[in-house]
């Protein structure tokens, strides 16, 4: 099956296809075949996974539970009271 497709084009898109055609040397036809079915092939590709690895990280300890010191105040939070004072609270 062949389809006719008529375009008006801006200046800028004028100038863009022109470019294209010179340096690939084809006809416009050919160069925007060729740019509609790169569009598509983009399109069509399989996503790529938009955050990888959260969560882990190469620095810093491996395991938080195993040093105390980075376990203070887990689960509490820290309050200051009327004196100014700062404290853990449950």
């Amino acid at each position: 099956m062949s389809a006719t497709v008529q375009v008006r084009l801006d200046e800028k898109s004028e100038a863009a296809l022109k470019r294209l055609v010179r340096a690939k040397g084809c006809t416009p036809s050919q160069a925007v075949r060729e740019s509609i079915l790169k569009e598509d092939e983009q399109l069509s590709a399989e996503p790529r996974p938009r955050m990888v690895g959260i969560g882990c990280v190469s620095f810093g300890p491996g395991d938080l539970a195993t040093n105390k010191k980075h376990m203070e105040g887990f689960g509490k939070k820290w309050r200051v009271d009327k004196q100014g004072k700062g404290r853990w609270d449950w």
